[in-house]
């Protein structure tokens, strides 16, 4: 299917007006969500049910590109934390009066509608966590210390985040265990031939991320599942660049554990997801130890609950995971395969515009020349400009990219960067603000291109700021006027 969306030709020189067409582009759309969306009716008509795309910074409308990092909440998630807040609030499994019972009954739902998301087997295999980085912890904290021992071996990526990387190596390390990682190929995807060669019968565990935060690659978890298991390992996926973007089934791709970020996902923070299969997650011990995740107490010992309130101790994250639930009824409402097939086409749209800029250097599979399936986001560099510059001039324009190592500093070191831009798109971004992003990323580069060169200073031009930066390009500001004090490395 084509996506269509209305043609808006974007004048370089205003940013304003790119933020008037992106308001009225939302505003005309209002209330089509609720009409059996397709990917035809994602982008432009969500952004009414965004509030804070309305936001203006610096007196220019908000073009939010850091997705992947953190997506905003639409209406039906705000007003479900506000309805908890006002009519719910209580601690849960804990009392007989109504109120108790009916936020028991709200925080219960919002795990019975992740499991159905995930396509869990049973909703006991849902345990919700205060993130993703917990969950990952919870597992290797618990089934690590008591599975894995001297001599075992356990496999990540190269491109994994720190969340799926450091864990395993206190683990590894108070264990005696080894881990070794899978490489990336010619195209900057996950090598398979080298996830091949270290499968072992020593191999005790396998984590995996299902898309890259800095490469926009996609692995095949599936196959990586499937031979790990051939040799008896324990598979634990990252998903939490997938979850949010593309139908995730749990039981199709058989992982023993898998995670996700609710702030990803339109949620808020502070709430996320471990999934584990239900023989898997009652084989492990107690991670944390207190009220709600035990079933008797004595002085001399305690028994526990099974799957999932043996891993949820204490008073969970009740309105997080309320909201969170919110957020995975307004997912189902959009269509997990239109928002896949939305992005597609605005990822698409998003590469071609960045590879058509001099000197970028673009990270991760092409997938216009190489035919690669990616996430909606691309982490760059410019040839002489550093992305903490580039980024904090973007954001005087109005946009919201990321600049720093994305909690992949391995990764970036195989790059050969010390970090990178990223720009990162969810369902409710759109082709008009590609183009006043781009237009915006040509006027800083341009801007410092205008510099004047001053053999032996290091200016860190960050600190300037836009106006300042303009005094500089035409003249009237030197190195050693005033403001070569604010100048900062």
């Amino acid at each position: 299917m084509t996506v269509m969306q209305t043609t808006v030709v974007v004048p370089t020189s205003t940013a304003l007006f790119c933020g008037l067409l992106i308001s009225a582009a939302g505003a005309a759309f209002v209330g089509l969500v609720a009409a059996a969306p397709t990917s035809t009716t994602l982008g432009s008509p969500l952004r009414s049910d965004f509030p804070i795309l309305d936001e203006r910074i610096d007196g220019k409308p908000l073009v939010y590109f850091d997705n992947a990092a953190s997506s905003h909440m639409p209406k039906p998630v705000l007003e479900a934390i506000e309805r908890y807040y006002q009519h719910q609030h209580s601690n849960v499994h804990r009392g007989a009066h109504t109120l108790a019972l009916r936020a028991t009954e709200a925080f219960e739902s919002a795990r019975s509608s992740v499991a159905a998301f995930l396509n869990a087997r049973r909703r006991e295999e849902i345990v919700f966590t205060s993130g993703a980085t917990e969950g990952i912890n919870l597992v290797a904290q618990t089934w690590g210390e008591a599975n894995i021992g001297e001599g075992d071996e356990i496999i990540l990526s190269v491109m994994e985040h720190h969340s799926n990387i450091v864990p395993w190596q206190l683990l590894a390390k108070r264990k005696g265990a080894t881990i070794k990682y899978i490489q990336m190929d010619e195209n900057e995807c996950l090598d398979m031939s080298s996830f091949e060669s270290l499968l072992s019968p020593r191999t005790k565990m396998v984590g995996i991320v299902a898309v890259s935060n800095t490469l926009g690659c996609s692995n095949p978890i599936a196959e990586i599942v499937r031979q790990s298991h051939a040799v008896g390992a324990k598979v634990l996926v990252d998903a939490c660049q997938a979850v949010p973007h593309k139908k995730i089934d749990v039981n199709a791709l058989d992982c023993d554990w898998l995670v996700a970020s609710g702030h990803k996902m339109m949620g808020p923070t502070g709430i996320g997801v471990l999934y584990g299969k239900y023989e898997v997650l009652e084989s492990m011990p107690p991670w944390m130890g207190g009220g709600e995740m035990i079933e008797d107490v004595y002085f001399d010992h305690s028994t526990y609950l099974d799957p999932p309130s043996r891993f949820e101790a204490g008073t969970p994250p009740i309105a997080q995971a309320v909201a969170l639930g919110a957020a995975v009824d307004y997912l189902n409402k959009l269509g997990m395969d239109n928002i896949a097939e939305y992005e597609k086409d605005v990822s698409s749209y998003l590469y071609r515009r960045l590879g058509d800029i001099p000197d970028l250097r673009l990270y991760g599979p092409d997938p216009i020349a190489q035919g690669h399936s990616r996430a909606a986001l691309v982490a760059f560099n410019h040839d002489n400009i550093h992305a903490s510059d580039l980024s904090t001039f973007l954001d005087q324009e109005g946009i919201a990219v990321r600049a720093g190592h994305h909690c992949t500093q391995p990764l970036h070191r195989l790059l050969g960067a010390a970090g990178s831009i990223r720009a990162s798109l969810y369902v409710y971004n759109t082709r008009q603000e590609i183009d006043c992003f781009i237009d915006a990323l040509h006027r800083v580069i341009q801007m410092f291109s205008d510099i004047p060169e001053a053999p032996g200073i290091d200016l860190g031009f960050a600190a300037l700021g836009m106006e300042g930066l303009s005094l500089l390009t035409a003249g009237e500001m030197g190195p050693n006027d005033e403001g070569e004090g604010e100048v900062m490395e």
